[in-house]
């Protein structure tokens, strides 16, 4: 089921809703770039697990408005508007690469309402202290988030008409990935599957703009407005020891800090394995 929701300040997101609508609720927040059409497992599975997967384009992607200036922190806001919207009072959440930091988010900014926490090949805070935060990272992240850091008007006008490009042929950013891939994750892309899944995603994200990923890039490089010492609640990081994209030394500084994390990391695994890890891990939330 899809459906447009406001926000507290009044702007429209973008809502997709999966499975079972009396089943136990699991927030699913996406990559970057990516929207609500990201990985996630079939209907009938999720029916199977009396389980609801909400998930929604973040600000500036796919069908949501655009919040310019937004930190990471903001994210909290706009998960509690939906979940009054679907009359839901506690839910568990779930990011996966740029989606798992919002994750984190929730987790710190709501703790009455989330149960369990997921974060998948997520990155940690920009000023994490004693983080080399480049270390093991591909070189075209390392670029893009030093523009973000230092230039963001310079990154923003590389960005869109990048965004433009891939928007009219998203094999684009996969050929451009391709470049930097592992062996593990050319396999997982290698699949016609998942290779359609992320087409589909990419395109739906960047339809309207750039600047969903803009927003991204620079919120990442930029105070989170959260401390995650501070999550209480149970959280489970999961992480690729051979990923490029968001280096396992971002899982492990925060495994170091987050007080209740559980720390999954999987030697021959990269980014992209996390697609295959995502049906686990929603096992996992639902536990009690």
């Amino acid at each position: 089921m899809r459906r447009r929701l406001r926000a507290a300040d009044g702007r429209h997101l973008m809502v997709e809703r999966l499975g079972d609508p009396r089943g136990r609720p699991v927030f699913l927040l996406h990559g970057t770039p990516g929207s609500r059409l990201g990985p996630a497992p079939r209907g009938m599975v999720l029916y199977q697990r009396g389980m609801q997967l909400i998930a929604y384009d973040r600000p500036g992607y796919g069908g949501s408005d655009r919040l310019e200036g937004r930190s990471v922190a903001d994210v909290a806001q706009d998960v509690a508007a939906i979940a009054d919207a679907l009359g839901l009072e506690r839910f568990a959440v779930v990011g996966r690469s740029g989606g798992a930091p919002h994750a984190l988010a929730c987790a710190a900014l709501m703790p009455e309402r989330v149960t369990r926490t997921a974060a998948l090949v997520t990155l940690a805070p920009r000023d994490a202290a004693g983080l080399d935060w480049f270390e093991g990272m591909a070189a075209s992240n390392v670029l893009e988030y030093t523009a973000a850091s230092k230039d963001p008007d310079g990154m923003a006008a590389r960005f869109i008409p990048r965004a433009d490009a891939i928007r009219k042929d998203p094999m684009r950013l996969l050929d451009e990935l391709r470049r930097e891939l592992t062996d593990s994750d050319r396999m997982v892309v290698a699949d016609a599957g998942v290779r359609t899944m992320l087409l589909r995603n990419y395109q739906e994200g960047l339809r309207g703009s750039a600047y969903g990923w803009i927003d991204d890039a620079i919120a990442f490089c930029s105070p989170w407005g959260f401390d995650p010492a501070r999550i209480q609640g149970p959280v489970l990081l999961w992480h690729g020891e051979q990923d490029v994209f968001s280096p396992v030394g971002h899982s492990r500084w925060l495994a170091e800090r987050i007080p209740s994390a559980t720390v999954v990391l999987e030697p021959a695994a990269a980014h992209f394995a996390a697609l295959h890890a995502l049906p686990r891990i929603l096992t996992w939330l639902l536990e009690d």
